[in-house]
């Protein structure tokens, strides 16, 4: 299921791949990035997540949703990225 949530956005934007983990306040979703990063000494990839807050204008996404984000100007004193588009909603809820 793909659904456009945002416009296009402007120039060369960062943009991630994360799952929304609390969908509780007004317009915004937490998501959660996760990559692999190579251990410096051992090699072995290690995973490193990090939590972004975005804005979610429709309040269209819910708990478990993959969504792609977007680097947008502040919105908030936390509120860096602006939900883009909603990749996959899982099936069962």
């Amino acid at each position: 299921m793909t659904a456009d949530i945002g416009k296009e956005p402007a120039g060369k934007r960062k943009r991630k791949v994360g799952t929304v983990i609390s969908d509780k306040m007004d317009k915004t979703v937490v998501v959660r990035v996760e990559r692999l990063v190579p251990h410096p000494v051992y090699k072995k990839y290690v995973k490193r997540r990090v939590n972004h807050k975005a804005h979610d204008e429709k309040n269209e996404c819910l708990v478990g949703d993959r969504v792609e984000i977007v680097e947008t100007r502040p919105l908030s004193k936390d509120k860096r990225w602006r939900v883009y588009r909603l990749i996959e909603r899982p099936a069962v809820r």
